[in-house]
């Protein structure tokens, strides 16, 4: 018979490999307009899931689609700006 023995020495050796980096957590944080923008559109589509949409549903989805759309852009835009070094040619 095979004893079951705890796995806890195991996990916790690794613990402080278990947490974000510093740079993980600054990509979170850039990518965050852009997690919100998702969640309110998901919202929005939620809301009309049990019901066919309203005009003001419609306007809502909308919105939130050109919200996410916003973040998107302007993050890739921060992105692409970060990584030109120097000026115009």
């Amino acid at each position: 018979m095979e004893h079951i023995v705890t796995v806890r020495d195991a996990v916790t050796a690794f613990a402080d490999y278990l947490e974000p980096t510093n740079a993980e957590l600054d990509a979170i944080e850039q990518e965050m307009p852009v997690i919100l923008a998702d969640v309110d559109l998901l919202d929005a589509h939620i809301a009309t899931l049990d019901r066919a949409p309203s005009e003001l549903d419609e306007r809502r989805i909308r919105r939130a689609r050109r919200r996410a759309l916003a973040a998107r852009v302007t993050l890739v835009n921060r992105a692409a700006g970060a990584s030109v070094s120097g000026g115009a040619a």
